[in-house]
């Protein structure tokens, strides 16, 4: 099938993005050289300050989070792919405000590659810099093996998270403590039932017949392992709650917090049926949702399907979720 998208030259394509995503957030953000993308209020902030990076064709990930109370610079690769270490260096000179910086990687191949790099280039330059990595996708390695697991829409909460911790005034040890023990408490399973088309290419990123999908699929097409014949809303509720509570070991009387993430084309309708199943089967195990997010954070172009997140909240993860923060895409 042909590709339909409300695009210009494919070679264009970031540029263009950014260019208008900018223009429409111009009270929050700036676009700098390198496709940075900053929070206005950088020059003033006196704190901890947060960056990260990522490929475009996500939207609104990775730079609709950018402004007050989460990231300080995102650095944008063409869709799909990394951007190169010298901008991510570029990126957090510009953001170091004599307090440390924070610098989040999502593991995926190039974003590593790139993010692993870039800390070799600050290290030569004496910045005092903290990388914390995302890797939550519980498909594709067991958790013993958290640094082959993909990273996937667990990037946002934690730039919640960490964003409102710098903007307490904690140093950077301790923004990076907060963050990383909420890394190693959240975990996130995905289902599509539709993939995607790469806009660059045209080509498709899965191919799923009409009456099957996939849990676990990855946000870029890659397989999960678990196709199987389509499931109604319930089951499918039912199948990633019980992975995702084994997974993390959670016990009856724990809190979470709960996400279901769109993957850009699956209804706010589909998701809120899901998500009261998932209230169901949790209040079953007496685990209490303290805090959800229901929308669209981080997607896959026009896939459908979803990305369902949990994590381990203490008093201090719910006080920080909740903490204020004003980006394109999430005020609080």
């Amino acid at each position: 099938m042909k590709m339909k998208k409300f695009i210009n030259a494919q070679e264009n394509l970031t540029k263009e993005l950014l260019e208008g995503f900018v223009a429409a957030n111009s009270d929050l953000v700036s676009l700098k050289p390198g496709y940075m993308v900053v929070n206005n209020a950088l020059a003033d902030a006196h704190r901890v300050t947060i960056v990260t990076q990522g490929g475009s064709g996500h939207e609104p990930a990775i730079s609709g989070f950018v402004g007050e109370g989460m990231v300080d610079v995102s650095v944008v690769g063409d869709v799909f792919a990394a951007p190169g270490p010298q901008a991510c260096v570029d990126a957090i000179k510009l953001a170091d405000k004599g307090k440390g910086v924070l610098y989040v990687v999502l593991n995926h191949a190039g974003d590593m590659l790139t993010g692993n790099r870039t800390m070799k280039e600050v290290e030569k330059l004496k910045l005092d810099v903290r990388k914390i990595v995302t890797q939550e996708d519980i498909a594709n390695a067991p958790r013993e093996n958290a640094d082959d697991r993909r990273g996937l829409v667990g990037c946002i909460p934690t730039y919640k998270i960490a964003g409102a911790a710098a903007a307490e005034g904690k140093s950077l040890e301790e923004v990076a403590a907060i963050a990383q023990r909420f890394v190693d408490n959240m975990a996130t399973l995905a289902v599509a039932v539709r993939g995607a088309t790469h806009p660059a290419t045209g080509q498709a990123l899965a191919d799923l017949s009409d009456d099957e999908m996939e849990v676990g699929m990855g946000q870029h097409g890659e397989g999960g392992g678990g196709r199987m014949p389509m499931k109604s809303a319930d089951e499918t509720a039912a199948i990633m709650v019980d992975a995702l509570l084994k997974d993390l070991s959670i016990k009856p009387g724990e809190k979470i917090l709960l996400i279901l993430n769109g993957a850009g084309a699956t209804t706010l309708m589909e998701l809120f049926i899901i998500y009261r199943k998932c209230l169901e089967i949790l209040a079953e195990r007496k685990v209490e949702v303290v805090a959800n997010y229901i929308g669209e954070l981080l997607t896959v172009q026009e896939q459908a399907g979803f990305q369902m997140f949990m994590a381990r909240m203490d008093y201090e993860l719910l006080r920080l979720w909740n903490a204020p923060c004003r980006t394109p895409y999430l005020t609080k």
